[in-house]
Order: structure tokens, then sequence, then C-alpha cells
């Protein structure tokens, strides 16, 4: 299949997943197209099957805020036509939905039918979906997708509850890699540079928005420290990144948490860790928690959102009340205070985390894809017969 893939080339989140499932595809020998206004983070071009289109945006006077979604629906006319793309992946519903819709409806007037796939993600959803200027236009881009699939039940329920859906959403959950967890054994481990061997390492990765409740990690590492030997490494960066370094310096433990702002090598730090903490007022999904398990990482994280559908509680982790600091606390040192108890939720997360493995979503993707360029073809040879 020829597919072009519309996304956020963004550090976390849908920009990720979409870039991997791109790379994933076209390692299985679909072909696929980029477009989006950067190339994403994790894009890797040495693949015959992997393309990247830019969408440059003119600058003109005229225009207060440049019309990406514009450019963008021209650009994937123009692509389309130039590699006979059979299908449009879109994921978040604004603006990448609408700028599809617009593209399809482009395509149609030159007799070109191709179906979309959208993938929603969470904030596209919850926050900026449900803003009164963008509900209609978000509304109106999910009921004309060809399909439509959400990251979590989760998601699905709140999209059916905020928005007048007529279409059906599939539930595809995240994936990770989980061939690309495995650090190379030849490189020296660096985890004597973060910690000293007696402390265990807890880890947060994230936007630092104010979602993720970067107060909370700070707290509830507070407490842990005070118990046990600890050390916190927080990646990331963000709007709230400087109030956590404010409060550090408050409590008195500057010396023990460690900033290291965005970084490529997520895999390594969290295979020095012993502990992921994702405290947040909502997640779609919880991607940063499954990207932990796959290093074998338990998590402590609250109960919100579609955590509970990643993270087991007792099993991979323990899941709380949204801003419960001392059951957290409390949960993450029932894990770390003993090797034994410590390791078995280092197990029990890497298996959890394989379920979630890219070789068993990828096939759900393409089984969608199939069926929806099949159905796009009935359909243009019934409109056929008809005239």
């Amino acid at each position: 299949m020829k597919i072009a893939i519309v996304c956020y080339p963004t550090f976390g989140g849908s920009g990720v997943v979409a870039t991997e499932l791109g790379l994933e595809l076209a390692r299985r020998g679909h072909e696929i197209h980029f477009i989006t206004y950067s190339q994403p983070v994790r894009l890797a071009l040495l693949n015959a099957n992997v393309h990247y289109h830019e969408v440059n945006v003119p600058e003109y006077p005229l225009f207060h805020y440049q019309p990406y979604e514009l450019a963008l629906s021209s650009k994937l006319v123009d692509m389309v036509k130039l590699y006979q793309i059979e299908l449009l992946h879109v994921h978040y519903a604004i603006p990448h939905a609408y700028a599809g819709y617009m593209a399809k409806q482009m395509l149609k007037e030159e007799g070109i039918k191709i179906p979309m796939v959208t993938t929603l993600h969470g904030t596209d959803i919850t926050l900026v979906g449900n803003h009164p200027f963008y509900k209609p236009a978000v509304t109106f881009s999910i009921n004309k997708s060809d399909v439509v699939t959400s990251v979590s039940q989760s998601l699905k329920d709140n999209t059916l509850k905020l928005f007048d859906i007529k279409k059906e959403i599939v539930v595809i959950p995240n994936f990770i890699e989980l061939d690309t967890k495995k650090i190379d054994s030849d490189i020296p481990c660096y985890r004597s540079v973060l910690a000293k061997q007696e402390e265990r390492i807890i880890t947060h990765i994230s936007n630092f928005r104010k979602v993720k409740r970067i107060p909370d990690v700070i707290k509830i590492f507070n407490k842990i420290q005070k118990k046990i030997p600890a050390k916190l490494l927080m990646v990331g960066d963000g709007p709230e990144k400087e109030k956590a370094e404010r409060l550090c310096n408050e409590l008195g433990i500057a010396d023990k948490v460690i900033f290291f702002g965005n970084s490529n090598e997520i895999d390594r730090i969290l295979s020095y860790s012993d502990l992921f903490l994702l405290p947040s007022e909502t997640e779609s999904f919880g991607l940063a928690a499954l990207e932990a398990m796959a290093c074998s990482v338990p998590v402590i994280s609250s109960n919100s959102g579609g955590l509970p559908e990643v993270n087991f509680d007792g099993f991979s982790g323990y899941l709380s009340d949204v801003g419960n600091v001392d059951e957290m606390a409390s949960n993450a040192l029932k894990i770390l205070k003993e090797d034994t108890i410590l390791n078995k939720f280092k197990q029990n997360a890497l298996k959890t985390a394989r379920k979630f493995d890219i070789k068993n979503i990828l096939p759900l993707y393409e089984a969608i894809y199939h069926k929806a360029i099949e159905d796009s073809k009935e359909k243009a040879v019934l409109s056929k017969k008809k005239i």
C-alpha cells in the first residue's frame, strides 16, 4: 500500500506513535509518505520506502496567522497525485483531519477518491477539540473520516460523550517497539555517574505541562528519599520545569534531582531506572508509562484516563487517585524497599509491555487500511453504475 501519514513532528505522544507506525509499515514493504511542516524527530530516512514531504506555509502580510490547514490540504492533493497514494492516515483531529477532508474533496473534483483514517490521541479531543471555537469543526472532521480510531477505550468514551459522533470508533492502543529497547551490552554502563550503588533511581519523562502534575512528582520523590537513598531523573522540558527546580530548592533536595531537558537517550536513561512516576491529571493512553515498562521499569501513576488500560494495579506498578501523593509514595516504597519485590515488578512491567508490542498492534492498522481501501473502491464502482 501507498500511505500518507500526517502528524505533528514532536518529541513525544502522537508524533512518535505516528512516526514509529510509519517506519514499521515501511519495513513491511509499504510505501510511506510523511507529510508535515518539519521532519519528525524519530524519522530515519535511510529506507527506500520512507519519504518525507515538507509543508511550506508562505508568509503573506494579509494573514495575521499563517493558514497551515490550507497549505497542508494543498500539499496532500499534490502528493496523492504525484505518488498515487492510496490512503491518508491523519493523527490528531485538528487540523489534520480537517485538512485531510478538504484534500479529499479537491481530489474528488478530479475523479480521485481516497479514504482517510483519523486517529484520535487525546488533547485534540479533551482539551483543544472541546473548545467552543473548534468543536463544530472537530465534530465535522471526525464524522467525515472514513475510519476513526482511538488510542484507548477511555478516549473513545470521552469522544462519544463530548461530541455528536455518528461514526464507529475503533480502539487500537498505542504500541512499543520492544526490539529497539535492547541496550547494547558492549557500551559501558554509566549508572554510577547518576547515582550511588545503594541509591534507587526514579524517573519522570514528560513535556512538563500542568496536566502532568510536576509538583506531585517532586513531592512523591521527596517522601521516598526520606525513607531510602534515591535520585530523581527529570527528563523533558516545558512551562513547569522552572517551577519544579524552585520546589526542589525549597525542599532541600536539589542535589538529589537531575534535570536533563529533552533527550534522545530515553531508553538508556530508563535502563538505569528502578521506578517511573506519572501522576498526571489525565492521560489519554500513557505512552511514557509503556515506554518505561518496555525497559522493565514499574510505574506509579494516577488512575485517570487510559492509564488503567496500560498500568495494571499491583502487577506492573500501582494506581492511585489524582493528587494522592501520600499513597503514591507509599506504593513506591512497597516496590523499592526490597530487591526481590522490585525485581518481580520489573519482570511484570516487561510482561505487560509485551502485550503492546508493535508486532501485535500493526496488523490491526493494516486490516483497517485494507478494508478502507476496498470500501472506497466499492463505493467508486457503485457510483459509476448509478451514472
